[in-house]
């Protein structure tokens, strides 16, 4: 249905550093940055996309909006985690946790306040 998700930042390298450790951490490539500036992180068919506004105005998060990134186990996830508190990002809602469906969920903030949720497959 989607070929990628384009979200705002207002500092690029601030952003590199956060979506290139915990990509990593989820066994992705760093990301690229393309003729116009923005980055781009290409996984398993999924396409995240980072770019200063192009109006101009400054970069905000999307009330309400949550991106979803697919972890391979719960281990991923905690790393996932990890790695985004140890580059600019905040821990919120709960700590990486078991859902009832048996799928392994965290929550972040990116260093901009975009909320991303890594989670793996549900098993039951």
């Amino acid at each position: 249905m989607f070929t990628h998700v384009m979200i705002g930042s207002n500092d690029l390298a601030l952003s590199r550093r956060f979506y290139d450790a915990t990509f990593a951490a989820l066994g992705a490539s760093p990301g690229k940055t393309d003729e116009r500036g923005r980055l781009i992180y290409a996984h398993d068919g999924g396409r995240l996309m980072i770019t200063t506004p192009i109006d101009g105005k400054p970069a905000t998060a999307a009330n309400g909006g949550t991106i979803g990134i697919a972890a391979a186990s719960p281990d991923q996830v905690r790393a996932w985690h990890a790695a985004g508190t140890a580059h600019g990002g905040t821990a919120i809602e709960t700590p990486p946790t078991e859902r009832p469906n048996g799928s392994v969920v965290a929550y972040l903030r990116d260093p901009d306040g975009n909320k991303l949720t890594a989670r793996t497959r549900a098993t039951r």
